[in-house]
């Protein structure tokens, strides 16, 4: 029998135990109040409730179910796939691409090919999004990694909550920042008014962090190209930060509202670069890149070409 131990750390102190839980373990919150309902769950060696607090520090042992067999049904759907072997698999994301099942998306999602493709990958990390370890928005495209046994699954959730994973991020944002380079430190959570959206300003937030570098400047259109390098790993948590500074994403009309002149795109232009992790069983370092996708290449050629025809 399994036995997952984890100590709270600055990230996760002061939150709910079903909260926590489901950031150190990379599970859901409903899968973490199911183990603590089921008395799976210790909180320095005493027994615990989903609502308690958890304090920097304490020691949280875990013993996760046996795994149950997916419900969803796999769907053929074509994958990029960058690098497999019999514990992971790592492909490029197409943007439109919903990651796991939600509301709205009960099929065609990520999950749905790879349990077509992976024929034993049902109920690895549990049945709502088995084999998920990570998620990317549904309008980001790029390199994610998926865990095709539960061994990997648990160390790579393991590198992603101690923000080991090295990830870069591309993007074009609305504006010319007046650094090269700069970092935003803001916590984030869900916004007042929207609990769809994510905000800066959440009554009940977490710490976040992302360093951005300038590639490439646009005057004449007033945009930019940043290198974004999150120390972090919240929801939305690029597209919040950048538009709280004033460098919203183009085509992000949920953070940043207004359109452009003619070159924006149909989705926010954010796309994940690149992904280095320790692999769980080699022991391995391995770092993967995605080139940047037809809609954002051609974005940046008519920025190329304004810039060209105002000179």
């Amino acid at each position: 029998m399994t036995v997952l131990h984890f100590i709270i750390d600055e990230s996760e102190a002061d939150q709910r135990l079903d909260s926590a839980l489901a950031a150190v373990a990379g599970i859901t919150r409903s899968q973490a109040r199911r183990w603590i309902d089921a008395d799976r769950v210790r909180v320095n060696d005493c027994t615990c409730r989903a609502s308690q607090s958890v304090q920097l520090g304490d020691a949280l042992d875990a013993t996760p179910p046996e795994l149950a067999k997916s419900e969803l049904e796999p769907e053929a759907i074509a994958l990029e796939i960058l690098y497999e072997d019999e514990d992971l698999i790592v492909i490029d994301k197409p943007a439109g691409m919903v990651v796991h099942p939600a509301p709205g998306h009960s099929s065609g999602t990520l999950v749905h090919a790879l349990l077509h493709h992976c024929n034993n990958l049902a109920g690895i990390g549990g049945v709502e999004r088995p084999g998920i370890v990570h998620r990317l928005d549904r309008g980001t495209s790029g390199v994610l990694i998926a865990a095709k046994c539960d061994f990997a699954h648990r160390h790579l959730a393991e590198q992603f909550h101690d923000h080991t994973i090295d990830r870069v991020y591309r993007a074009v944002v609305r504006g010319t920042p007046s650094a090269d380079e700069g970092r935003v430190d803001r916590a984030i959570g869900r916004h007042p008014k929207d609990r769809k959206r994510m905000s800066v300003r959440g009554s009940v937030s977490r710490e976040a962090k992302t360093v951005w570098r300038v590639t490439r400047r646009f005057p004449k259109s007033q945009r930019a190209v940043l290198d974004i390098f999150p120390e972090t790993g919240r929801t939305h948590q690029i597209r919040v930060h950048l538009a709280s500074i004033g460098l919203p994403i183009v085509g992000d009309t949920v953070y940043g509202r207004s359109r452009g002149r003619g070159v924006e795109l149909e989705r926010p232009a954010l796309h994940a670069a690149a992904l280095g992790f320790v692999h769980p069983r080699s022991g391995k370092s391995m770092r993967f890149e995605a080139p940047l996708p037809a809609d954002m290449t051609k974005l940046l050629a008519n920025l190329e070409r304004r810039e060209e025809s105002q000179k």
